[in-house]
């Protein structure tokens, strides 16, 4: 059965670990090619380019943002109407729930430490 297999595949052998499945040799440091050599040191100031303004930041930031919010799908005024209804009914069931719970601790402790 397993010549089979082999016979299909012809010219492959079957990974011997872990590491040849994953495709990865398991030779050590020359499979990873950047393993030692030294760390490139930092940029020196006059390599390093030039900070924009703050204002020119500000205005790429604003200019970013406008571009974004054309992105986006606004909802019709049928979908604002449902989605306020959806919220609302969640929150009064929210409030609804604590005022039950704070209720229920407060006459648990009343009853436990007596008004």
């Amino acid at each position: 059965m397993s010549d089979e297999h082999e016979s299909e595949r012809p010219g492959r052998e079957r990974p011997s670990n872990a590491a040849d499945r994953r495709g990865r040799r398991a030779s050590g440091p020359a499979s990873t090619p950047g393993k030692g050599r030294a760390t490139p040191g930092r940029a020196t100031a006059a390599t390093k380019e030039k900070k924009p303004s703050l204002f020119a930041r500000l205005a790429r930031f604003l200019r970013e943002v406008v571009a974004e919010l054309r992105k986006v799908i606004w909802p019709d005024r049928n979908q604002m109407v449902k989605y306020t209804i959806a919220v609302l009914i969640f929150v009064s069931i929210m409030v609804a729930l604590v005022f039950v719970l704070d209720s229920a601790f407060a006459e648990g402790v009343a009853l436990l430490f007596g008004n």
